[in-house]
């Protein structure tokens, strides 16, 4: 299980920037406007063999009596539940504040490990300038500086640290790879529970016309055709913005960690709703974390001809990063389209798990560039000379050559669509990586 660790503060202290160091991507917005960020954000870090997942939260006032704060306060509560260490992020510029004291006292009831880190730090001394944080009492100061990217390894340390990780074993112990780990995810009250019911043929899982009826991750045993799954009912991915209730407050957490665990996702989506914001985002998800994905539409039976047309035109435009995916049209309740889901699951599955041997990939690269040249940048022009296939699940294929860095987004398309083409890699993204040569005289007058 990947540790998480929640950024707790008042508007305008730099939590996204922080977030946004700590995840190494752009994910979160930035700008110097205080409220910017209102709902939980959750993204990747990792540090050394350690992966971890971060949780950026809004502007948090404990005591919000209405409005958008009071909202943000419960946004913030829950993201300090689900987090196993909290950063209580302060603003060493503008020092101690009132709202400070109040965000001090409410961490310091709840017992949970917490880092005091001064923000904006950049050119001050740990020492008397930042004293005056002491009287949080939540321990130590630590300065850093989100913006120039200082005290970012110490920060991650510490906080991993905090939490007293018994150090990875070198060689768990393995799953059976004949064994199809299925997570089934989605918006909540898409029928998840009711899909595999169906599957199963009894109510093993609480099925009830209510969103977030699900508050856990269940694994269920599964053999259909001799080919062993096992089903992950993931709790629901409510929006963010209504996981007000306690019980529900490690759902998201549960669900990200259950995909990632995943060997295929059936992503499940409302036909009555349409592709929503939300189900894009576990999309994005399910694309980052490289899982196998095949995509369902369920309660397609309840909506009528026009409908259909506009939730089609929605899966091309807001689903369309994920065209490598097969796509079925089911109904759960009523039993329709559930045969062909189980090929198209396989086959994911089989995809991301297929071994592509060198001397064919190295034929097809030395083929497309035949049949396209990749374009000239400057003085350069890219020469892919060969390719080998650097690891599953997602297949990763690694090109070699030089000056591959001027290798265009475009071409590296081209070069995916041949490879899907020849190895039928459907339902599983692939990924491609340009390693140049290094020249030897570069160094030489």
């Amino acid at each position: 299980m990947k540790p998480v660790i929640a950024l707790v503060g008042r508007p305008n202290v730099g939590k996204s920037t922080l977030f946004n160091r700590l995840t190494k991507t752009r994910d979160a917005i930035v700008a110097d406007y205080a409220g910017l960020t209102r709902d939980r954000h959750y993204g990747n870090g990792k540090h050394g063999k350690q992966e971890f997942i971060v949780i950026d939260t809004g502007g948090f006032e404990p005591d919000a009596g209405s409005g958008i704060f009071k909202e943000m306060a419960k946004q913030t509560r829950q993201a300090v539940a689900e987090a196993d260490v909290v950063v209580f992020v302060v603003d060493a510029r503008a020092g101690l504040s009132a709202q400070d004291h109040d965000i001090g006292n409410y961490l310091r009831k709840l017992g949970k490990p917490c880092l005091v880190v001064a923000n904006k730090a950049e050119g001050m001394k740990a020492g008397s300038q930042l004293a005056e944080f002491f009287e949080l009492g939540l321990g130590e100061v630590f300065p850093v500086s989100a913006a120039h990217g200082q005290g970012m390894r110490s920060l991650v340390e510490m906080a991993l640290d905090a939490l007293h990780l018994e150090e990875p074993e070198e060689d768990p112990e393995p799953s059976d790879p004949s064994v199809i780990k299925l997570a089934v995810a989605g918006r909540p009250n898409v029928g998840k529970s009711t899909l595999i019911n169906t599957w199963l043929g009894e109510e093993r899982l609480v099925a009830f016309d209510m969103p977030g009826t699900t508050r856990d991750a269940i694994s269920v045993p599964f053999e259909r055709e001799g080919q062993k799954f096992e089903l992950v009912d993931t709790a629901g991915l409510r929006k963010k913005g209504k996981v007000f209730e306690a019980i529900e407050k490690f759902s998201v957490v549960k669900t990200l960690q259950a995909i990632e665990s995943a060997s295929v996702v059936l992503l499940l989506i409302d036909a009555e709703q349409g592709v929503t914001d939300q189900d894009a985002h576990i999309a994005g998800y399910i694309l980052e974390s490289g899982r196998a994905v095949v995509v369902a539409v369920n309660k397609w039976d309840a909506i009528d001809e026009y409908q259909r047309e506009l939730v089609k035109r929605s899966l091309e435009t807001r689903l369309g990063f994920l065209k490598f995916a097969a796509l079925h049209l089911i109904s759960a309740k009523k039993r329709q389209g559930l045969g062909p889901l189980w090929g198209a699951i396989t086959q994911a599955h089989k995809a991301a798990n297929c071994k592509m041997p060198t001397p064919v990939l190295t034929r097809l690269l030395l083929e497309a560039v035949q049949f396209q040249t990749p374009k000239k940048t400057g003085a350069y022009r890219p020469k892919l000379r060969y390719a080998h296939q650097g690891g599953m699940n997602p297949p990763i294929i690694v090109i070699h050559g030089n000056s591959l860095e001027h290798v265009t987004e475009a071409y590296k398309r081209f070069l995916e669509g041949r490879f899907r083409k020849e190895f039928n890699l459907v339902g599983t993204p692939l990924r491609i990586e340009m390693k140049s040569s290094q020249n030897p005289f570069a160094d030489k007058d």
